[in-house]
């Protein structure tokens, strides 16, 4: 297991097309919303175009999380870039962690709250969902922090295979 070699092909590859799909969640939220707002109201949850979307996406996310996580086994996060703070060195894989978390959890939490139409399990995902978010914001903040303040290179990981 060697830190130094950098993220391989199919870490990055994994890693934009999660990115693609999770932004596809986001602006295709809307028609899956209506349709369980609508599933409540009827009291039968159907399985309309915008939900089988979502609900798919949301599969194909959860198994690239887990397909990722595995892959981590075999070939760990890279050591911080030189020039990184300490404090971003330690939140850093924090974040990562979070971000695993939350890609397993948002397509659990919305697969339960559809399949028992449970209002609860909805507005957790939507908190779930808001979660993510927050940490998306952050964590292209913190890439161009990287890139423009601390200049690491830290996108070339993201884009370049290393070792």
């Amino acid at each position: 297991m060697d830190r130094s070699a950098g993220y391989s092909n199919t870490q990055i590859a994994l890693h934009w097309v999660t990115v693609f799909l999770v932004a596809l969640q986001y602006l295709l939220h809307e028609g899956v919303a209506v349709a369980f707002d609508e599933g409540l109201e009827t009291g039968q949850m159907a399985l309309t175009v915008p939900a089988v979307g979502h609900m798919a996406g949301g599969l194909v996310i959860l198994a690239l999380a887990i397909w990722r996580l595995l892959l981590r086994q075999e070939r760990p996060e890279p050591p911080p870039p030189e020039g990184e703070p300490a404090w971003a060195a330690w939140l850093a894989p924090v974040a990562h962690r979070l971000f695993y978390a939350l890609l397993i959890a948002l397509p659990v939490t919305g697969g339960l709250a559809w399949g028992t139409a449970s209002e609860t399990l909805s507005d957790m995902h939507e908190a779930l969902r808001a979660a993510l978010l927050a940490l998306i914001v952050a964590h292209v903040g913190a890439v161009i922090l990287h890139q423009a303040v601390w200049k690491t290179g830290l996108l070339t990981r993201m884009t370049r295979p290393g070792g």
